[in-house]
Parts: structure tokens; C-alpha cells; sequence
């Protein structure tokens, strides 16, 4: 059982037009099942929209581990773990991370930028409407008040 959270940089490669060459964008790897990152290959993927400066959490999964990569704008990820201490993890979408929450490790994502950031998510169960293995939590002991803007 996994019961620690990681990270992981993420592959990025220049991508170019047929006719000339030139630089007409990049391709960032997120998952290959080659790649064995992912141990529980992905049942279900979805995008998550956050608004600016809102936060999404903090809750548990208490059946499923998420893999969590920031594809547009900008977003701090804080996990706390089995001893109470807090990780702060910044994923955007010129420097992408894929983060790790196993089942169990309570986190939350504030989105810091100014537009609406999209979050891609893997995950080794599948949803269901009737679900309830996702439980809201707070994080008391926690400085909230750094991420609002003035």
C-alpha cells in the first residue's frame, strides 16, 4: 500500500510545423502506461475548473489515489500528512508536475493566478454519482490567508 504522496516532473517536447519547421507549440507527456508511474492504470480522467483564488477541498478520498497536473493557469496543491505537516506543491502550465495523493492523504488546490485554472486528473476508480468516499475536512491549523489577494 502507498501512503505517501510525490511528485514527478513532466516531460515536455517542442513540437513543430510540417512545412518549415518552426516552433508551433509543445507536447507534455502526462501518462504512458509504459512509463509504470502510475501503478493502478487510470479508470476515469476528468478536468477540474477553479476559479481565481478559490480553493477546491480540502477532502479525503478514502477509496481512490488521484494523480493531479495544473494544464492551464496556475495552482498550489497542500497536502498534509500521516504526521499533521503541510506540503505545498505548485503546478502550472509552463512548468507541470504530476502529484501523487494516495487514498487517505487529506489535500486541497487554490488557484493563484488571475483566470480560471484547469486541473487534469487521473484516477484509479472511476466515479459514481452515489459515491460517498470523498469526506470534506478542515484545515484548522492552517494559513489560508497567504493566498488571498488584496
Amino acid at each position: 500500500m502507498v501512503d505517501e504522496f510525490f511528485v514527478k516532473k513532466l516531460e515536455n517536447h517542442p513540437t513543430k510545423d510540417v512545412v518549415d519547421e518552426h516552433a508551433n507549440g509543445s507536447l507534455t507527456v502526462v501518462w504512458r502506461d509504459w512509463d509504470n508511474i502510475i501503478k493502478n492504470h487510470p479508470k476515469m480522467v476528468y478536468v477540474s475548473l477553479v476559479n481565481p483564488g478559490e480553493i477546491k477541498g480540502p477532502h479525503i478520498h478514502t477509496k481512490r489515489n488521484s494523480y493531479f497536473t495544473c494544464i492551464h493557469g496556475k495552482v498550489v496543491f497542500i497536502i498534509k500528512d500521516h504526521s499533521g505537516k503541510y506540503t505545498e506543491i505548485e503546478s502550472n502550465d509552463e512548468e507541470p508536475v504530476l502529484i501523487f495523493v494516495p487514498k487517505n492523504i487529506p489535500s486541497a488546490h487554490v488557484n493563484i493566478s488571475n483566470k480560471v485554472s484547469k486541473v487534469l486528473t487521473l484516477a484509479d476508480i472511476a466515479w459514481k454519482p452515489s459515491d460517498n468516499e470523498m469526506k470534506n475536512i478542515f484545515f484548522n491549523d492552517y494559513d489560508w490567508k497567504k493566498w488571498k489577494k488584496n
